[in-house]
């Protein structure tokens, strides 16, 4: 897909080398964007191939609002570095879109605490008034964020009508080109997806934002060489974009799809790419 080589080339030409918490530099480049037409078919990477799979298992994982990983673990590992023994997540993004905490105080100065279903919000917003501009989804809680392993990384989201289609804007506060990215494209158009079935529209845009976009560099010969994951981009940069495939999704509410719902059609791609994750 042109749009993420193109963001690749981005980072890599006019990123600056800096040190990063996981204690393995990164290229890093400030406020990244792209846009992709999701009507052109669905944005799954052919310069590699991406594990559609539990990619699939982990949007859903995100819309049953769970906060622990117990299930999402039956299927994929993605999430387990940063679950403690139990399989629980300081930061879980699925509960703070179904769950989020909204305090109001009474008039004797007390705090009550409800949960906001964001996600539903958004969808009965969108069927009672689709040009609204205020369907966001937030993922940020300060106090979580102050104490988290690894809070947010794909804080908030915002939904936007155009005529007969649904747009999203993703903004991303840190994102790995090589490992992240193509996981955060491709969940948001799952997403967009799913909610413009829900509310008879069709896509649109996929719209991302990323503060700081970079990608993880070691020189060779040293203990971190296989943190790089410059190469493997290089190579990707060489490779010719495919045909992107097809997704359909059954005409079911959003609360019971399951796994089996979505077939995804005319995959085709280039040979999958190792990169490891730096925690």
């Amino acid at each position: 897909m042109k749009e993420y080589l193109d963001l690749v080339k981005l980072v890599i030409d006019n990123g600056i080398r800096k040190k990063s918490r996981t204690g393995i530099d990164t290229i890093s480049y400030f406020s990244a964007h792209y846009r992709v037409d999701l009507s052109k078919g669905f944005p799954l990477l052919t310069t590699k191939r991406v594990e559609w799979k539990s990619l699939l298992h982990e949007v859903l994982w995100y819309l049953s609002g769970e906060n622990h990983i117990r299930n999402l673990r039956q299927h994929t590992k993605i999430w387990d570095a940063w679950a403690d023994e139990n399989g629980d997540l300081e930061t879980a993004y699925g509960y703070y879109w179904r769950s989020f905490p909204s305090a109001e105080m009474d008039k004797d100065g007390n705090w009550n605490v409800t949960q906001v279903d964001q996600i539903k919000y958004v969808i009965d917003e969108i069927k009672r008034q689709p040009y609204s501009r205020r369907l966001v989804v937030n993922a940020w809680e300060p106090g979580n964020a102050t104490k988290s392993k690894l809070p947010p990384c794909h804080f908030t989201f915002v939904f936007n009508v155009q005529e007969d289609r649904l747009n999203c804007h993703l903004t991303q506060r840190s994102g790995d080109i090589a490992l992240g990215i193509p996981f955060n494209l491709a969940a948001y158009a799952l997403l967009t997806q799913i909610i413009a079935n829900e509310t008879k529209l069709k896509v649109g845009y996929f719209s991302h934002t990323i503060v700081d976009a970079h990608i993880y560099v070691a020189d060779e010969g040293t203990e971190m060489a296989r943190y790089d994951h410059l190469a493997g981009l290089k190579l990707q940069l060489e490779r010719e974009p495919l045909a992107l495939p097809k997704l359909t999704i059954a005409d079911k509410p959003i609360d019971t799809l399951t796994f089996d719902d979505f077939q995804l059609t005319d995959y085709n791609h280039h040979p999958k790419i190792k990169f490891e994750v730096a925690v």
